[in-house]
């Protein structure tokens, strides 16, 4: 495995580490607006990373299908949705700012359940970093180098706030800031996992490429739409989060296209 491989796959994780050592600042609760602003923004990076680096490459390399090129986009896409769907309604999980956890009933701490929640949600956008370096180590997708170290520096991006999202909750509630620290790391510790699993089977997954690419993205935006947006968006009606998302989503489009 190559350094550039190394370093994309080891990017991601270290803006989850960054992220939830912010709770080593943290003095009393964690701002709501603060927290809602960060949430608008992982929301903006995920989604623009799962157009411009996900969905656009798996009907560019599907170009030979004609006009039905669509197809794998399509399909992968709605399977993404749905295995997330599946993971949360098969897993015990809570979200911050919940107090009622979701899925099967099980004896599991609140702490725990937290931290399923968060790392179901990043087995995707590993996937998405590993099937990205796949295609550009083979040489089965038209991305570059540098289009893949956009993805992985913008999914590095929107793990910095997702850290901070986890560990400073915790801290606020009482929880020891190096215990809330370090599940706020374990949270990201799945991330380099898939996809080192996935650019191994590399040669395995070529035939569907395409498919996979659009899984990962249908998996991020259900993320988005089943997590980040109603967190950015409950309480007291603000603009803070939709701008935050701005702010994200033209961040991570200008990455992928001045990197790409």
């Amino acid at each position: 495995m190559s350094l550039s491989v190394i370093q994309g796959v080891i990017l991601p994780f270290l803006g989850t580490s960054l992220g939830a050592a912010c709770v080593f600042f943290l003095r009393g609760e964690m701002n709501r607006n603060l927290q809602r602003g960060m949430t608008g923004f992982a929301a903006g990076v995920m989604v623009a990373a799962s157009v411009w680096s996900l969905l656009i490459p798996a009907m560019d390399h599907a170009a030979g299908m004609g006009k039905l090129a669509f197809i794998p986009a399509a399909v992968g896409f709605l399977l993404g949705m749905g295995f997330l769907l599946l993971l949360d309604t098969i897993t015990p999980h809570m979200h911050i700012n919940q107090n009622t956890a979701e899925g099967p009933v099980s004896n599991l701490s609140k702490t725990t359940m937290l931290l399923l929640a968060v790392t179901l949600h990043n087995v995707p956008e590993g996937m998405a970093v590993g099937v990205v370096y796949a295609g550009w180590v083979t040489g089965e997708i038209e991305i570059t180098a540098m289009a893949a170290l956009a993805l992985a520096l913008g999914i590095a991006l929107q793990n910095f706030p997702e850290g901070a999202i986890i560990s400073m909750p915790l801290g606020s509630k009482g929880m020891k800031k190096k215990k809330a620290f370090g599940l706020g790391v374990l949270s990201g510790v799945v991330e380099p996992v898939a996809s080192i699993v996935t650019i191994l089977l590399a040669d395995m997954i070529i035939p569907i490429l395409p498919y996979l690419l659009s899984f990962a993205a249908g998996a991020m935006i259900y993320v988005v739409v089943e997590e980040l947006v109603p967190e950015m968006s409950e309480g007291e009606h603000s603009n803070l989060g939709t701008i935050a998302f701005a702010v994200g989503f033209s961040l991570m489009m200008v990455l992928d296209v001045v990197l790409g």
